[in-house]
């Protein structure tokens, strides 16, 4: 029903996370209709993307491919003692639009997960203990997902790095109900933590 050529895109855009039918095939009609320089952008950013960016090698944030290191490690401003601990590359983004954190991260590019076939030895987490006594580290702020996945990582990791270094402060990133949310519709994860980290009032 469709031409061979708008139905190759349709099926190559639903591939994309969180893309559905519906969705890729409006998308693909968008691109026909548009302008042809629209696409064109787009094709050159695409073929780009592999040969433009990289992964730190020690911090494993996304830099571009001329860097060496990420800016937020070699920056002198920011405190190598402390590192903040994502599961993603984007999830830096996120802190980093807060203003509120100025040390640096490590990612360890993805979570723990047994159904995936994703252990331990699939993240990076020897390279954050090794990162940990070059660095003169003294505290990581654990900032994995609150899921099943994200949790399972964040109590590994306390183990494994309170069993290298004893003397180092690990705490987690604080989680709670968000602001206009009712409480029958919080998620049991979050509805814990918002018991864990419960304040007197004063």
């Amino acid at each position: 029903m469709l031409p061979k050529a708008l139905k190759q895109a349709i099926e190559d855009l639903g591939r994309l996370p969180g893309v559905g039918a519906r969705t890729a095939e409006r998308y693909g009609y968008f691109l026909l209709k548009s302008d042809r320089k629209i696409t064109e952008n787009i094709v050159e950013s695409l073929d780009a993307l592999h040969d433009g960016v990289k992964f730190c090698p020690v911090t494993f944030a996304l830099i571009d491919a001329s860097e060496d290191t990420s800016p937020l490690y070699t920056d002198p401003s920011r405190d190598k003692a402390t590192i903040l601990v994502v599961q993603e590359p984007l999830d830096i983004i996120a802190v980093e639009r807060t203003g509120g954190y100025h040390g640096t991260y490590h990612v360890l590019g993805g979570a723990i997960s047994p159904i995936d076939d994703i252990g331990p030895g699939e993240l990076h987490i020897s390279e954050l203990i090794d990162r940990i006594g070059k660095d003169g580290v003294l505290e990581v702020i654990i900032a994995t997902n609150a899921s099943v996945e994200g949790e399972s990582t964040a109590i590994f990791l306390q183990r494994e790095l309170k069993d290298r270094h004893p003397d180092l402060k690990i705490s987690r990133l604080a989680r709670g109900i968000p602001a206009g949310v009712d409480l029958e519709y919080a998620d049991q994860i979050t509805l814990t933590h918002a018991l864990e980290g419960r304040r007197e009032y004063s």
